[in-house]
């Protein structure tokens, strides 16, 4: 029954469509933005870095001031699918050290990827780079660098810490303990290194001094001990102490409190004291938004750390000392990517804040003193501003910025005068069709159990009725899509092909549902979701229904596609209403729950087992297959970190099995990320052609 997609067939209906529906640009055109990463600010210069990938092309970039003109330090100039990760400045300011290979975003992500499908597996090196240019030197092969203020660099290898140097490549295992090591850290001269040995039941913070000192152990315990950091002075470490072992085999289907704490070590005694316990409701449970606990010892004996126990991922602070801790951030919205300013006095960050209502789906940047919590958003408007990275004078910030029509790229910004300096204009290709793109519309409606969901109409501004329609779901699924290109490359990448389908005559609804960040602790951590009921759904049907309510929506023709978490909602519209979504394309998706109820206890059982095995089930796209009549593309890469590419081997077999057609597209050996360019926009291609097909009746 399956269907293997033809590519100079592809190509040739694309062309066909673009002159038939007047479409101005290619989906290749819209997906050949640069899409920047990385960015960090130098420890003694007024400069930034960043990775610029640029149609698979990947290098490191550097402006400096006063005028921030970019510059191509690096000359990795081959789509080749190894990514550039860990990128960091000397403390001397003089040499970036970086990661070239394997692939950060999933599982495993020290292991080589081969999208070219080399005959030699592609290495993963940690390299270095002079700010005056030159080559990018090999250092070692390994993973995690971090470099120390005398220029020692230690990183990770086969679990295990080693050493070099940015003035010789020789490397020499440090320590060897048991157990697989993370988080490593130098002490601020460098004479120390800090870090957690992971032995699965529990988890110690170790301190490594020399060859010859044995390994200090901090209050070892029962427990998993994780995220240390120095203090400014080298003479305590704080922690989060996690519970350890399996425990009692808890019901499956409840909801309960995740618990953490934080705990402080005095390296002179070895001995540790609870600082900080996290409140034992459900939303003072461990945080799973971006930097997870955002532990950091700042300057004046503070320490800051992220929860949600006030329904919002928050920053809060309390000196390490002792005193309560106090709520830094007020106000229902959510908090990411924090950085802690030069000086140590100062938190900057994400929010999806500000004056504009709609400004719940966009990013600005917000600043706020530690000392007496004074806190103001630094950038608004309708744009999208993310990622910051505070500069060395206090008074600039950089970050990356986007727009509804420009895609994402670095800017600086003098806090005081407001003016700002967009860096790698001239990155963007001439041909890119910004001029062309929509201005997507935020929009609100209910699910079926009184739930608001939330989402963003792409449509272009043309008076026609009868339109088709398609429904966005993005993966994660702790994600947000937002008014403007996202700060993801995942996820603007999938923008591209919304701002693509929208230009092409659909209306494009892309949903936020439940689960997802941005809405508060409820939403995103909503009761009978995923393996304990799958209601999430009720938010994807409800946009199919908004789709099918839209006055210039033919409801006969409204597809569905998504990825990864998405790929499995898409495949949930399919399979349980085919009469509202018509055709779908169902990437890297989750089919079967099966085996993912993460059960407590090695020998006992839970109590609900059995009724968690039918409602795991039940919330499955395999469960719902006799109702299945849309036709749908399967697309999935063979070496994916993220879902196993069995989860689409067997749903495809499935599919055999019960006469269901269905077309596929495989690519050997690339991830969930598709790190090799030209396979981005097979996958693209083969997604917009395959609903345009279906939906634009072009076969």
């Amino acid at each position: 029954m399956q269907k293997l997609i033809s590519f100079p067939f592809l190509l040739g209906l694309i062309h066909l469509c673009t002159c038939t529906y007047g479409q101005t640009f290619t989906i290749e055109q819209i997906s050949r933005f640069p899409f920047p990463s990385e960015l960090v600010s130098s420890p003694t210069q007024q400069e930034i870095a960043w990775v610029f990938q640029e149609e698979g092309r990947r290098n490191i970039y550097l402006a400096s001031a006063p005028g921030f003109s970019p510059f191509k330090l690096t000359d990795f100039d081959e789509d080749d699918g190894q990514e550039i990760s860990s990128l960091q400045f000397s403390a001397d300011g003089e040499w970036l050290v970086f990661v070239r290979g394997g692939e950060h975003g999933g599982r495993n992500a020290h292991t080589p990827v081969n999208p070219q499908n080399l005959p030699q597996m592609p290495k993963v090196s940690i390299m270095k780079i002079s700010m005056h240019g030159g080559k990018a030197i090999e250092l070692a092969e390994g993973d995690y660098p971090i470099v120390s203020s005398s220029g020692k660099v230690a990183y990770l290898k086969n679990g295990q810490v080693w050493q070099t140097t940015l003035y010789e490549a020789k490397s020499e295992q440090l320590f060897q303990v048991k157990g697989n090591v993370n988080g490593l850290q130098w002490s601020s001269d460098g004479s120390m290194l800090l870090f957690v040995a992971n032995r699965s039941d529990h988890a110690f913070v170790g301190v490594f001094r020399d060859g010859q000192s044995p390994i200090q152990w901090l209050s070892p315990s029962f427990h998993k001990d994780t995220s240390p950091r120095w203090s400014p002075d080298g003479k305590r470490v704080v922690f989060v102490r996690l519970p350890g072992g399996t425990g009692e085999a808890k019901p499956i289907l409840e909801q309960r409190h995740s618990p953490w704490e934080i705990w402080i070590a005095d390296l002179e005694t070895g001995q540790a004291n609870r600082r900080w316990k996290a409140p034992e409701t459900v939303r003072g449970s461990v945080p799973t938004t971006d930097g997870g606990f955002n532990l950091h010892w700042a300057a004046e004996d503070e320490l800051i750390y992220l929860s949600y126990e006030d329904g919002w991922p928050h920053l809060y602070a309390m000196k390490a000392s002792g005193s309560a801790s106090r709520l830094l951030t007020p106000g229902e919205f959510m908090v990411e990517h924090v950085r802690l300013s030069p000086d140590g006095l100062k938190l900057y960050f994400s929010a999806n804040a500000g004056e504009d209502p709609s400004d719940l789906d966009r990013r600005h940047i917000g600043t706020v003193n530690i000392a007496d919590g004074n806190m103001e958003l630094i950038t608004d408007g309708k744009g999208i501003e993310a990622i910051p990275a505070p500069m060395l004078d206090g008074r600039h910030v950089a970050y990356l910025s986007a727009t509804a029509t420009r895609p994402l790229l670095p800017t600086v910004m003098d806090i005081m005068t407001k003016n700002k300096t967009l860096i790698g204009q001239k990155n963007v290709p001439e041909d890119f069709p910004s001029s062309e793109l929509v201005v997507p519309t935020a929009v609100q409606f209910k699910a079926a159990d009184g739930t608001t969901v939330y989402g963003q109409v792409f449509e272009k501004d043309i008076e026609m009725s009868n339109k088709p329609a398609v429904l966005f779901i993005h993966g994660g699924p702790q994600r947000q899509m937002l008014l403007g290109w996202s700060y993801m490359d995942y996820y603007a990448n999938t923008y591209a092909i919304n701002q693509y389908l929208a230009g092409r005559g659909f209306v494009v609804l892309s949903v936020n549902y439940r689960l997802g960040i941005g809405y508060g602790h409820d939403f995103h951590k909503a009761e009978r979701t995923w393996t304990k009921g799958g209601e999430e759904y009720l938010d994807v049907k409800a946009a199919g229904a908004y789709l099918a309510d839209l006055p210039q929506v033919d409801p006969d023709k409204i597809g569905v596609y998504g990825g990864s978490y998405g790929g499995y909602l898409t495949a949930m519209a399919l399979a349980r209403d085919s009469d509202l979504f018509k055709v779908g394309v169902d990437i890297h998706g989750v089919h079967n729950l099966d085996g993912r109820l993460g059960v407590d206890g090695a020998y006992e059982q839970a109590p609900d087992i059995e009724e968690a095995r039918k409602v795991a089930w039940f919330s499955s796209p395999v469960a719902y297959l006799d109702g299945w009549t849309s036709p749908v593309l399967l697309i999935h890469a063979t070496d994916d970190r993220n879902v196993d590419f069995r989860q689409s081997s067997d749903f495809a077999r499935r599919l055999d099995e019960k006469g269901i057609p269905y077309e596929s597209l495989v690519i050997p050996d690339d991830t969930h990320h598709w790190m090799k360019f030209s396979n981005l926009i097979k996958v693209h291609q083969a997604t917009c052609e395959f609903l345009e097909r279906h939906l634009l009746g072009s076969e």
